[in-house]
């Protein structure tokens, strides 16, 4: 099985080592799993003449904009409008998203009666697939980017106090770059708050060392990484 990791810029990804050891502990010596650095969205159909590829995970900023090449999408990619995981089996391009399921699962043992609203940071693929799973759990939520009429001018004491749940799903932070953050007032955040960053490298990023500061509960990626690639294993596996 030839599998590997679609995105940009993304030679610090966790994927490869996380997958090539998966194969030696289980002693797949004809699988693989390889990373596929596309700098530019008009290039993404080259990936689909590699011979024998079986699949492939999806990560910034290509969750979107790799939909319009498949030929199906499971329900939840669907309803969520971005792709993490792709199956190629049987002349088809299938794409699904397994980031919603990471994410509900590594967020909820977390969650108290009080985190009824939330704030998502970014408006990319991951957003999508954190909205997605808020909704589930019957938690409102407003995304806010740069632009449009939630943007970060707006976010003010009061907003932060009403939104005690916090998800930062844009890359602002991941390494290199470790002392960028997003442009989110920590000084309104309180311990009653609980802020989850979706990066995983670093382990603690400087938007989490300033929550942690101001006596808020925090989380990172990495759990819920692992419990996103543990799901797309299963699907790839599930037609082989």
């Amino acid at each position: 099985m030839k599998l590997g990791l679609l995105g940009k810029n993304i030679s610090y990804s966790f994927s490869q080592k996380y997958f090539n050891d998966k194969f030696k502990v289980l002693g797949l010596k004809d699988y693989s799993y390889e990373i596929f650095d596309i700098q530019d969205k008009d290039s993404l159909e080259q990936l689909f003449t590699i011979p024998k590829l079986n699949g492939f995970n999806v990560t910034i900023p290509y969750k979107q904009d790799i939909v319009e090449y498949l030929d199906e999408l499971s329900p939840e990619a669907h309803k969520i409008g971005a792709v993490n995981t792709v199956l190629i089996a049987q002349g088809k391009k299938i794409g699904f998203n397994t980031d919603a399921i990471g994410f509900k699962n590594s967020l909820s043992p977390l969650l108290e009666p009080h985190h009824h609203s939330a704030l998502i940071l970014g408006s990319g693929g991951a957003s999508k697939a954190v909205s997605y799973v808020l909704n589930q759990l019957g938690i409102k939520s407003k995304i806010i980017s740069r632009n449009g009429e939630n943007n970060y001018s707006k976010l003010n004491e009061n907003m932060v106090f009403y939104h005690p749940l916090i998800i930062n799903t844009t890359p602002l932070g991941t390494f290199p770059n470790i002392d960028h953050i997003p442009p989110f007032p920590t000084k309104f955040l309180t311990p009653n708050h609980l802020v989850y960053d979706l990066i995983y490298n670093p382990e603690e990023t400087k938007l989490l060392q300033l929550a942690k500061e101001k006596g808020a509960k925090t989380k990172n990626g990495l759990e819920m990484l692992h419990l996103q690639a543990e799901a797309a294993w299963d699907i790839w596996n599930s037609m082989f």
